[in-house]
Parts: C-alpha cells; sequence; structure tokens
C-alpha cells in the first residue's frame, strides 16, 4: 500500500513539474507581449454605506431571539422605505491610495478624481484613505496636484491615516482640508534623501576604465562608477536642499500655522505626538470615520481597478498548483 502510495506522489510530482512548466512558458511569452500593449482598467463605485449599514443589521438581528428578530426586520424594512421615499441624503465620496516608491498608483488616482470632480457637487465631502511612505519627488507631487484639484472643485477633502504618512505621503495629505490618522500611525518626514553607492575604487583595482562625457557643467553631480569630487558633492547637496525649500513651502501653503523649525527636519512621529505639533487635526480611523455616518450619508467608494494581463493570471495559478501540491505531500 505503500508503494503504491509513493507511486503516486512521484506522478503527481512529475505532473505538477510538466504544469509548471507549460503555464511558465506561457506566462513568459504572455507577459512579453502584453508589454506591447497598454494595460487597461475600469471605474468601480461601490456603495459602502449599504454594506455599513447591512452589516451592523445583520450582527443587531443576530443577537436576537426569533421573536424579536422578526419585530426588528419589519422596522428596518419600514425604515428603508422612508429613507427610499425622503429627500436625497448628503454623500460622501471615498478614495483609497496605497503608495509605493514610484507612486505609479498616481495614475489610478488621476482617474478616480477625475470621476469623482465630473459628479460631486460644492460642498460635498471626499475622503481619501492614504498609506504611504513617500517615493520619488515628482510621483508624489503630481499625487498632491491630484488632491488639489479636489479642493479646487469646492469639495471638502478629508484625508485619512490608519498606517502611514511620511515624506512624499505627507506631502499629498497636506492638501486635506481636515487630515485625521489612528493614534499610533507614522506621520511626518518632511525632508529629502538620496543615496547611491560607489563603485570607483573597485573599478581602479580591478584596472577598468570608465569614461563619462557630459555638455554642461552640471549635467551629473555624482556618479555610481567614476570618481566623485568634493565640487560635485557640494552641487548634489544643494540640489536636495532645494528640493526640501519646495517641499516645506508647499506644507506651509496648507498648514501655514506649523512651526517649521521642529517639524520639517526630516524627523517622523506617532501621530499622537504629530497632533501636538499640528500635523494632523484628530486621532481616528478611518473605519470609525464611516461608521458613525453610515445612517446620515450615503458613501460611495471610487475605484480604477486595472486589469490582470494574462502572465500575472498565469503566475497566480502557478502559485495556486504549487500550494495543491506542497499540500498534497504533507498530507500524505
Amino acid at each position: 500500500m505503500w508503494e503504491i502510495a509513493q507511486d503516486l506522489m512521484v506522478f503527481v510530482l512529475k505532473a505538477a513539474v510538466i504544469v509548471f512548466a507549460v503555464m511558465l512558458i506561457v506566462g513568459v511569452i504572455a507577459q512579453a507581449a502584453q508589454r506591447q500593449k497598454g494595460r487597461k482598467g475600469e471605474l468601480v463605485v461601490d456603495r459602502l454605506s449599504d454594506d455599513l449599514r447591512d452589516g451592523v443589521h445583520r450582527l443587531k438581528l443576530e443577537l436576537l431571539d426569533k421573536k424579536h428578530r422578526k419585530k426588528i426586520q419589519k422596522e428596518l424594512k419600514r425604515k428603508q422605505k422612508e429613507q427610499k421615499g425622503a429627500s436625497a441624503r448628503k454623500r460622501i465620496f471615498v478614495i483609497d491610495f496605497k503608495g509605493s516608491m514610484d507612486a505609479h498608483e498616481v495614475d489610478s488616482l488621476r482617474r478616480e478624481v477625475n470621476a469623482v470632480v465630473a459628479v460631486a457637487e460644492p460642498g460635498e465631502q471626499v475622503m481619501v484613505r492614504l498609506e504611504s511612505p513617500g517615493g520619488v519627488v515628482h510621483g508624489y507631487g503630481l499625487g498632491a496636484a491630484q488632491l488639489q484639484r479636489l479642493r479646487d472643485a469646492d469639495l471638502e477633502l478629508i484625508v485619512s491615516v490608519d498606517k502611514v504618512a511620511a515624506s512624499g505621503g505627507y506631502m499629498m495629505a497636506a492638501v486635506a482640508n481636515h487630515i485625521q490618522a489612528a493614534p499610533f500611525a507614522i506621520i511626518g518626514s518632511i525632508g529629502v534623501l538620496a543615496q547611491l553607492p560607489n563603485f570607483h575604487r573597485w573599478l581602479k583595482k580591478h584596472d577598468v576604465d570608465f569614461e563619462q562625457v557630459t555638455a554642461g557643467e552640471y549635467k551629473r553631480t555624482l556618479t555610481m562608477f567614476g570618481e566623485n569630487t568634493e565640487e560635485g558633492r557640494h552641487k548634489f547637496k544643494q540640489d536636495l536642499e532645494n528640493i526640501h525649500e519646495q517641499f516645506k513651502a508647499h506644507i506651509r501653503k496648507f498648514r501655514p500655522e506649523l512651526d517649521f523649525d521642529k517639524v520639517a527636519t526630516g524627523e517622523y512621529w506617532t501621530a499622537q505626538e504629530a497632533l501636538t505639533y499640528g500635523l494632523v487635526d484628530s486621532l481616528t480611523t478611518s473605519d470609525a470615520w464611516l461608521l458613525e455616518r453610515r445612517e446620515s450619508h450615503d458613501m460611495f467608494l471610487v475605484r480604477y481597478v486595472v486589469k490582470k494581463n494574462i502572465g500575472e493570471r498565469v503566475g497566480r495559478n502557478v502559485a495556486a498548483v504549487l500550494y495543491a501540491v506542497k499540500n498534497f505531500i504533507s498530507k500524505n
């Protein structure tokens, strides 16, 4: 019996290897073909208020006995009918932004902002649930400009930080009319960082020459392979200081009451500390804020969803196959 089980396991492993190889080849080919095409997506709108209310109602009903449950269900149905017949409620639009180092998510943000600006009425609220440790200056600068469009449309912008809004993330958050954060969220890091390795001594040790030709005195200040000079380092530092001053000017535009000698040092704080410095306006989570308004507002989550290409779908299937094989082996 054990020999039969062993043979079966060997057969399954061989089959899995063949399937994995075929799917990997297909995935590589598909990924290469997909690079020639633009990534497409679609705008998706979810009614958050319905989901929140339904969840609360279901839990309340589950906690009741059968007799009281029927009574409450009737009351809920009656209230729903009354709400449908009543005048339109206030609306809140919700956008999620989870930024990476290269800030490529700003492209989806742009499309989401386009949609909200097109349909929202002046005075309505937009909550952006923002999470980012920062990244490239031009990417997060564009992200901040996209949020500025919401304010330019006379919409009230609330940025909610549950985990982190640092450096470029805080650059975006600062645009808001109101910044709220969970107590232990990381806030701040108003500074600029650049770093790169230098292989000049290693190349010199191995008798490898590196040639670099530029036109323009400061076309290249620091390099990874050439010998860096004090003049180049000084110019590079000047450029960083210049960007830092622009960063501070951006924050000062929206939060002029801040003491920049204290907050623009590149340090970061928990939201509890940041509140004392004026970097955030209140302490709460995005869930708590939305839940408080579930009965009084209609809330819409606006998402631009990029469709996964063939390579990504194949990769996901390969992972599923490997996971199934692993479970089969562990059980046998």
